[in-house]
């Protein structure tokens, strides 16, 4: 039998190079599911996104996914990209092996916990305090560097990640310390600055964008003291869940994560096309 894809419409096109197009995944011209796939709308026309990808009960685990996604692979390379990515629900373990089989990495994902009624204490000595004036303008160009690195680091072209890093600080932090729904806060133990925390609240949740222990003080569990804040700072606003990004390989950060009882929600997964 013949798995292939079949448009189920016109190619899409913009004046800035993006493309997207569904199809059916069939046998045999039999239609046995459906795959989504676009280029990106962050990182743009050379890099594709699979947005959805589904075969029906009856023809699982008869490698039509498989096929699918390389076919999908193929269309993209013929857009011209050079790499291609997806999103794979945590509960989703046959897509997780799927990608997996088919050589993608993850680049990061995210993780999140319900919070318990009384918010967590601080341990003795630690207290937190809001970031100033002076400490946010530092704060935030450390910031864009660092997090434009570490997409850098997964494979993101240099142009790519400082634009995506200059895009998500505008959309997150656009009136700075005044933004609303915003906690930027400065971690001291025993008056001295240890770390930096950035939460953000959203509709019935807070998000941590970035949690930071200061080099030198490192190793001794001003990260745990961190996360601390981040609950208390969340359930004092309101909010009965909390959610996070970690970027893969970042072992010490979801060691600690999952120890505070964070469970994986998505994963964010990539693959060179050669």
């Amino acid at each position: 039998m013949t798995t292939t894809l079949r448009p189920t419409g016109p190619l899409r096109k913009s004046a800035d190079g993006a493309k997207s197009r569904t199809y059916e995944v069939c046998v045999n011209s039999r239609p046995v599911g459906g795959i989504e796939l676009a280029t990106h709308p962050v990182f743009g026309p050379t890099v594709a996104q699979i947005g959805d990808l589904r075969i029906e009960e009856p023809d699982r685990r008869r490698g039509r996914g498989t096929v699918a996604a390389l076919a999908a692979e193929e269309v993209a390379r013929g857009w011209g990209c050079e790499r291609i990515e997806t999103v794979v629900p945590a509960e989703a373990t046959a897509a997780h092996r799927l990608v997996t089989s088919l050589g993608y990495v993850e680049r990061n994902r995210q993780m999140a916990k319900v919070l318990a009624a009384e918010p967590p204490a601080l341990p003795a000595g630690v207290e937190g305090r809001s970031m100033t004036e002076a400490e946010f303008e530092v704060w935030l160009a450390h910031q864009k560097e660092d997090y434009a690195r570490t997409w850098m680091e997964r494979g993101v072209p240099e142009a790519q990640a400082r634009a995506k890093s200059e895009a998500d600080h505008a959309d997150f932090l656009g009136q700075g310390l005044a933004t609303p729904g915003t906690f930027l806060s400065v971690l001291n133990h025993e008056g001295t600055r240890v770390g930096t925390l950035w939460l953000a609240l959203r509709d019935d949740s807070a998000f941590v964008f970035k949690v930071e222990v200061d080099e030198a003080y490192r190793g001794r569990g001003h990260g745990r003291s961190l996360m601390l804040l981040a609950e208390a700072r969340a359930r004092a606003a309101g909010r009965s869940r909390i959610g996070l990004n970690v970027f893969a390989g970042n072992t010490p950060a979801l060691r600690l994560y999952e120890s505070l009882g964070y469970e994986p929600l998505t994963y964010y997964v990539y693959k060179q096309l050669l």
